[in-house]
C-alpha cells in the first residue's frame, strides 16, 4: 500500500503453529495525510475568510441564492440542491448553515417556520420553508464586476473566491467554528455601532466596539480583550421582580435557550441552592419565564442565587481567528473592523473606477456616433467595394476629430459604427445626442469627484447604509459592570444543622440530636470550645468538631459586624481576661487559640453579637480574706474591639465564682456608610459610587422610578433596583415631594405635593401618578420650596403666552400621594423647568433632635471622610432636585 512500509503483520508459522509479528512503519501518514486534512478543515470549512467574513459553505449558499434570485421566495430544499453544485458535502450541513444564516435576520428574508433561537426549537423541513436574499444583501454583498472567480470542486461551474462585501460582515454576524487543532469564536456586534466605528476610523477618531446579542440580556465586557484569546465576557439574564413571590426573566444570555435555562433552574432547586415553588414558561415571540418563590424567600437573594448557580449567568471566551492570505491569523476585533473598512473603501474605489471606465466608453461611442452622423461620413462609403476600404474611409473621415477623444479610435469602434441602422440615422436628433453626452459628462465629473474624495464618499456610503437599514437594529444587550456574587451569601438555606455535644460531632444528618440553625450545603460553620479554641469547617453530613462546644453557627467570611464578647481564665489559677473581637478570614479546619495559650485555660463567658452589641455583666468573686467587694458590674461597651489574636484586658486577678449577664446591651458599632454604584446598580460599603449616607436601625432608602412610582427599601447590600430608577437617596421623612405629571385620562398636566409615610406600604412600589397607561411623570423635586417655570406652546394655543413662574408651596398644599393635585394651566404646555428654589431653613428643634440622635454613634466617621469622588450626601441627587424636561 502506498505510504506504508512493512510493519506489524500477523504471520502464521506452519512449523511452530504460532502467531509471529513483523513490523510495518506507517511513514508519511502524519506528515502528509493528516496535515492535508487539517489544512482543508481550517481553510475550507471551519474558519471564516477576513475578506468577506464568510465560511466557504455560507459563501456558496449566498452565491447559489443570487443565481436563483428573481425577487420571489425559493424553497430551501431547492437552494440546498443548487448549493451542492459548489459545496462538496451533504445536504444536512448546507441546510443547517442556511438556517443559521436566516436566524441572524440580516442577509436572508425568511418565510415559514425557521425555528426559534429563544426556545431552541428547530426549523421545519427544507421542503416546507422558503427564502430569498434581503435587500441589504443584494446591495452590499454582490457585484459581479468586482468579483474574482474560480472553478468549483468538480470543474463544471464557477464560484467566487470571495464575495465583494462592502461591510464588516464578519463582526455583525459573528462566527463559531472548530477545526483540527484550531477554533474560532467571534461574537456578533451591533449593526449601527459597527457603522459608527467604521466612520470614526475613516475620520481618524478612536472607537470602541463590544458584542451585541439578538437575545438581549446584560453583559460585562470589562475583560473582553478585543475578542482575542484570554478574554472573557459575562452575560446575564434580565430578571425583574413582579411581586414579593414572583420573578420574571424577560431576556436570556447568548448561547442558551429557555429550555436549557429552566433545566438549570430546576437542577439548582433540586440541589438546594435555591428555593422555588414552580416555573411557568410563557415564551413566544419574546421571552417570559415566571419563577414563583417559596414562602419566606427573599426575591433579591434569589436573583443573586440564579446568577450564581444557574445559566442565568454565563461566561463566554472569545477567540478571534480568521483566514488572511491563505493562513489562519489571530487578529483583534478592532483590527478586523479596520481591515473590513479599508476593504470596503477599496471595493468602492474599484466600483468607481469601473463606472468611470464605462462612462468614458459611453461618451467615446456617443461622440463617435454624433460625428459619424452629423458629418455624414456614412455617405462616403457608398462607393466602397471592399470591407477594408469601408474601414479606411470611415477612419479617414474621423481623422480631423481624433484629438477630441480620451483614447485612440480602434477598428472595433469603426465596426460598431457600421452596425448603426438606417432607421436610427434617419431619426437622429442632435439636441437629444448633446443632452445624452452632457449627462454622461456630468456623471463622469461626479465619479471623478468621488475618486478624488474617496474617504468622504466611503463615509457617506456608510451613512446611507445606516439610514436605509439601521432602523430596528439598535443595541439589545445592555452594557454593565457586574459585581462578584459570593455563592455562600446567596445560597438558599435548605439544610438543617445539628450537633451532638457528647460525641463532638455536627452535621446535617444528625437529625436526632440538637438543632442549631438552617444552612446551605456550601456554607462554612464556626465552632468555639470551652478551652478557648475555635475552628471553621465546611458543612457536611457529619464532621468531628471537638468536645465542650460553647457556640456553633454559620460562618460569614469578612463579617466585621458580628462581634464576639469573651471572658476567660488564663491557666488553672491565672487572671481573668476579657476581650472583644471579630473573626474575618481564617484557614478552614485549622484550630485557633483565643487565649494566651496557657494550659487549662477556660472560657467563663461567651456571646456572639450580630450587630456588635455590648452587654453588661455581673461578676461574682470567690470569698477570701481581706476581700471586701465580692461582686461588681462590667460593661463591654468600655472595651475596644480588637483582632482575634489580642489576648485581652485583665478583668480581675481574683478567683471568679460566677459570671451572669445583667442586662442586654446596644450596638457600639457606628452607623453603616452606604454607597450606590451606578455602573453595577448595587449598594456597597467600599466607597464606590455615590455616597447615600450613614444607615442604622430602621433607616430606609428612597427610590423614585421614571414610571411615576416610589419605593422605600432597606439598606441590604443584596438589594436589586428597577431598570427605570432615576433617583436614589437616604429617606428623610421630613422631605416633601413635588411632582408635575401628565394625566393620560384627562390629558392635562397636574401638580401635587406629598410626604411619604415611613411605616406604610413596606417595600412595595407605590404609584403616585395614577394607573392610566397614558399618564407619565414630567418632573419632580425634593426641595422644600421649589420654583417652576411653565413654557406654553404658542402654535398649539394660537397665540403667544408669557412664561409663568409658579411657587409650588403657595400653589398647592401638601396632601396624600393618592390626591390628583391641581391643574397647572388650561393652556397647552410645551415644557416645564425647575428654577432656583427659595431659601429654606430646617426648624431648630428638628436640627437639634437630629444631632442628638447622631451623638450615639461615636464610631461614625467624620462626614468629610465619607466622600467618594464628588459624591456626598447633599450631592447625591443633583442638590436633591431632578432637572427633567419632557416635550408635551
Amino acid at each position: 500500500m502506498d505510504g506504508i512500509d512493512e510493519k506489524d503483520d500477523l504471520v502464521l508459522n506452519p512449523e511452530e503453529d504460532l502467531l509471529t509479528h513483523k513490523t510495518v512503519h506507517l511513514s508519511g501518514m502524519y506528515e502528509n495525510w493528516f496535515l492535508d486534512y487539517a489544512s482543508y478543515v481550517i481553510l475550507e470549512r471551519a474558519v471564516p475568510d477576513i475578506s468577506d467574513g464568510f465560511k466557504p459553505v455560507q459563501k456558496r449558499i449566498l452565491h447559489a441564492m443570487k443565481e436563483l434570485d428573481d425577487g420571489r421566495y425559493n424553497k430551501v430544499a431547492n437552494i440546498i440542491g443548487h448549493t451542492m453544485k459548489y459545496h462538496p458535502h451533504g445536504d444536512a450541513s448546507i441546510g443547517d448553515a442556511l438556517v443559521q444564516l436566516g436566524q441572524k435576520d440580516l442577509l436572508i428574508d425568511m418565510q415559514g417556520n425557521w425555528g426559534n433561537i429563544l426556545t431552541g426549537d428547530s426549523a421545519a423541513a427544507p421542503r416546507y420553508i422558503e427564502a430569498r436574499l434581503s435587500k441589504f444583501a443584494l446591495e452590499v454583498v454582490f457585484n459581479p464586476k468586482t468579483t474574482e472567480w474560480k472553478l468549483s470542486y468538480d470543474g463544471r461551474n464557477k464560484e467566487p473566491i470571495a464575495l465583494p462585501v462592502k461591510f464588516p460582515m464578519l463582526l455583525v454576524q459573528g462566527v463559531e467554528g472548530i477545526a483540527v487543532g484550531l477554533a474560532s469564536k467571534i461574537l456578533p456586534h451591533n449593526f449601527v455601532e459597527l457603522i459608527d466605528a467604521s466612520i470614526a476610523y475613516l475620520q481618524n477618531k478612536k472607537f470602541k466596539i463590544y458584542p451585541d446579542f439578538i437575545t438581549g440580556g446584560l453583559a460585562d465586557f470589562s475583560k473582553y480583550n478585543d475578542g482575542l484569546r484570554g478574554g472573557k465576557i459575562r452575560i446575564r439574564s434580565k430578571i425583574s421582580q413582579v411581586d414579593k413571590k414572583t420573578l420574571a426573566i424577560t431576556e436570556i444570555p447568548y448561547g442558551t435557550t429557555t429550555s436549557n435555562l429552566i433545566d438549570s433552574i430546576i437542577a439548582a432547586n433540586d440541589k438546594g441552592k435555591i428555593k422555588i415553588k414552580k416555573i411557568d414558561d410563557n415564551t413566544a415571540e419574546n421571552v417570559e419565564i415566571l419563577i414563583h418563590l417559596a414562602a419566606g424567600i427573599s426575591p433579591d437573594q434569589t436573583i443573586d442565587a440564579l446568577y450564581a448557580f444557574t445559566n442565568c449567568e454565563m461566561s463566554i471566551s472569545p477567540n478571534s481567528c480568521v483566514i488572511e492570505d491563505g493562513k489562519p491569523q489571530f487578529i483583534g476585533i478592532s483590527d478586523i473592523l479596520k481591515k473590513a473598512t479599508e476593504h470596503t473603501v477599496e471595493l468602492l474605489k474599484k466600483e468607481l473606477e469601473i463606472r468611470k471606465s464605462e462612462l468614458r466608453e459611453q461618451w467615446h461611442f456617443s461622440s463617435l456616433e454624433k460625428i459619424f452622423i452629423e458629418e455624414r461620413i456614412y455617405r462616403n462609403i457608398e462607393k466602397c467595394t471592399t470591407w477594408e476600404s469601408v474601414i479606411k474611409t470611415i477612419d479617414k473621415g474621423l481623422s480631423p476629430f481624433k484629438d477630441q477623444f480620451f483614447r485612440e479610435i480602434t477598428e472595433d469602434d469603426i465596426v460598431r459604427l457600421t452596425e448603426i441602422k438606417i432607421k436610427r440615422i434617419s431619426k437622429y436628433s442632435t439636441h437629444k445626442a448633446d443632452e445624452i453626452i452632457k449627462g454622461i459628462e456630468a456623471e463622469l465629473e461626479e465619479v471623478q469627484n468621488h475618486l478624488d474624495n474617496l474617504v468622504d464618499y466611503a463615509i457617506n456610503y456608510f451613512r446611507q447604509i445606516k439610514k436605509k437599514y439601521g432602523k430596528g437594529k439598535e443595541r439589545k444587550t445592555e452594557i454593565r459592570n457586574f459585581d462578584t456574587i459570593q455563592a455562600t451569601m446567596v445560597a438558599a438555606a435548605t439544610q438543617k444543622l445539628y450537633i451532638n455535644r457528647e460525641e463532638g460531632f455536627a452535621g446535617t444528618s444528625l437529625k436526632r440530636d440538637e438543632f442549631v440553625c438552617e444552612c446551605s450545603d456550601i456554607d462554612d460553620i464556626i465552632v468555639f470550645r470551652a478551652d478557648g479554641t475555635f475552628m471553621v469547617t465546611k458543612v457536611a453530613s457529619k464532621v468531628f468538631i471537638g468536645n465542650d462546644v460553647i457556640h456553633i453557627d454559620v460562618f460569614k467570611k469578612n463579617d466585621d459586624r458580628t462581634i464576639y464578647n469573651m471572658v476567660y481564665r488564663d491557666g488553672r489559677k491565672g487572671s481573668v481576661m476579657v476581650k472583644r473581637f471579630a473573626v474575618l478570614g481564617v484557614t478552614r479546619d485549622k484550630d485557633y487559640d483565643l487565649t494566651k495559650g496557657t494550659d487549662h485555660s477556660k472560657v467563663m463567658y461567651f456571646s456572639a453579637n450580630p450587630n456588635g452589641e455590648a452587654e453588661v455583666l455581673k461578676v461574682y468573686l470567690r470569698p477570701k480574706p481581706r476581700l471586701k467587694k465580692l461582686s461588681f458590674d462590667y460593661d463591654f461597651s468600655e472595651l475596644t474591639i480588637k483582632g482575634r489574636t489580642s489576648k485581652g484586658n485583665t478583668l480581675t486577678k481574683h478567683s471568679v465564682k460566677q459570671i451572669v449577664k445583667r442586662e442586654d446591651g446596644v450596638s457600639t458599632l457606628g452607623a453603616r456608610d452606604i454607597w450606590y454604584d451606578d455602573t453595577v446598580r448595587r449598594l456597597n460599603s467600599e466607597e464606590r459610587g455615590n455616597y447615600l449616607g450613614a444607615f442604622k436601625g430602621e433607616d430606609k432608602i428612597l427610590v423614585i422610578n421614571e414610571s411615576g412610582a416610589y419605593r422605600l427599601m432597606n439598606y441590604d447590600l443584596s438589594n436589586h433596583f428597577d431598570e427605570d430608577m432615576i433617583h436614589i437617596e437616604k429617606f428623610d421623612p421630613r422631605k416633601i415631594i413635588s411632582v408635575v405629571y401628565y394625566d393620560g385620562e384627562i390629558e392635562k398636566s397636574y401638580i401635587k405635593r406629598f410626604q411619604i409615610d415611613a411605616n406604610g406600604n413596606g417595600n412595595k412600589k407605590v404609584d403616585f401618578i395614577g394607573e392610566h397607561p397614558g399618564s407619565k411623570l414630567i418632573v419632580f423635586s425634593l426641595d422644600y420650596l421649589p420654583m417652576l417655570e411653565v413654557v406654553f406652546d404658542t402654535k398649539a394655543n394660537g397665540k403667544e403666552i408669557e412664561n409663568e413662574i409658579i411657587n409650588i408651596d403657595e400653589f398647592i398644599g401638601v396632601k396624600s400621594y393618592k390626591a390628583k393635585g391641581k391643574r397647572v394651566s388650561n393652556y397647552v404646555i410645551k415644557k416645564v423647568n425647575w428654577l432656583e428654589p427659595l431659601p429654606f431653613e430646617v426648624p431648630e428643634e428638628e436640627v437639634a433632635e437630629e444631632l442628638n440622635g447622631e451623638t450615639e454613634n461615636d464610631a461614625t466617621p467624620d462626614p468629610e471622610e465619607k466622600e467618594s469622588g464628588e459624591s456626598k450626601e447633599n450631592k447625591i441627587a443633583d442638590d436633591e432636585s431632578q432637572q427633567m424636561t419632557l416635550e408635551l
